[in-house]
């Protein structure tokens, strides 16, 4: 009998401290019209900071609690542990291995999806296709995470854009789907426009470079916009076409929480009602590998998913990676 992963319920964790336009326009009193325009471009309103002492796995470990104790599930019941995210715990080892100590989940192995604000679509794919091929594996937690602003540099306005939040979903096998398609996309020569470029081996940590900010999230060069307003279409079109079902069959489009503006152009573009897609950058801000997750525990929570619903998942993270799952939900 075939296995199909299911979702059979999400967590999600927003921090404690509120960071307003308004706290940011007084730090950058010098140019507050910066913040005018990325509020503007974007639709961010605040976002939230976890406490300094803090680590993006302790993010991961409230989202993965949540999630558990919504599916009914123990630590000890987790099998594989996938978290995605870009500001880890350290290089190495991967903040999965440091999540399975802190959640006490003593029978689970671990990896590390490092593909960004991609990282959360993919590490569902990832967990889809060893569900179905692997009758070992009875519980998936996948986990996206995000603590960028402990890695920016405070006096640069891009802080703008970086909230701190964790999501996190746990997967199971089902006799029906569940999983339906996923989507994967990336184009590598835009490596250098968002990014921390030293630190690793392409230039080891050392003191020039922290003096330069090479050691912090630098926002180098803009994007073009179509890399989104066009890439998920695309991708969107593809897990219908793979998937074998027609755009308006869906329920709820989740896209990467960056810019309002973007996710009205894509829906558009969709011939879609923009009703059937969530937003929540606007009170959590850019929560980067979490807030595709994030997003989709928010509408769950706030009613706008029936049984069975059809979702897409779509997230895009700097490289650039975009990747797209669609799920029916239980």
């Amino acid at each position: 009998m075939p296995r199909y992963a299911t979702i059979v319920a999400t967590g999600s964790y927003l921090p404690e401290i509120e960071i307003t336009n308004d706290l940011l326009r007084a730090r950058f009193a010098s140019e507050p019209e910066r913040i005018d325009k990325l509020e503007a471009a974007t639709g961010i309103l605040k976002r939230w900071y976890a406490p300094e002492s803090w680590a993006t796995s302790d993010l991961a470990l409230a989202a993965a609690s949540q999630a558990l104790e919504r599916a009914g599930r123990k630590p000890e019941d987790v099998d594989l542990i996938i978290l995605g995210t870009d500001s880890p715990d350290f290089i190495t080892p991967a903040t999965s291995v440091v999540l399975q100590h802190k959640l006490g989940a003593k029978n689970a192995g671990t990896f590390d999806v490092s593909c960004a604000c991609a990282s959360f679509p993919t590490g569902l794919a990832a967990a889809a296709g060893l569900i179905a091929t692997n009758a070992s594996l009875k519980t998936v937690l996948v986990v996206g995470a995000y603590l960028m602003h402990r890695l920016a540099d405070p006096n640069d306005p891009t802080i703008f854009f970086y909230g701190d939040g964790a999501s996190a979903a746990v997967l199971e096998s089902a006799d029906r789907p569940g999983f339906i398609s996923s989507a994967m996309q990336a184009d590598g020569s835009y490596n250098r426009n968002w990014g921390i470029y030293a630190g690793g081996t392409a230039e080891p940590a050392s003191e020039a470079a922290v003096r330069a900010g090479r050691t912090r999230v630098q926002f180098i060069e803009r994007y073009p916009p179509e890399i989104n307003e066009q890439g998920w279409p695309r991708i969107t079109r593809r897990l219908a076409r793979e998937g074998g079902f027609q755009l308006n069959d869906v329920d709820l489009f989740i896209f990467t929480q960056v810019r309002k503006p973007t996710i009205e152009n894509v829906m558009a573009d969709l011939g879609v009602p923009f009703e059937r897609t969530h937003t929540i950058m606007e009170e959590c801000g850019y929560a980067g590998s979490a807030c595709v997750g994030m997003a989709l525990h928010d509408a769950i929570a706030k009613g706008k998913l029936r049984s069975a619903g059809l979702i897409v998942l779509v997230g895009s993270g700097v490289g650039y990676n975009q990747a797209g799952v669609a799920f029916r939900m239980p």
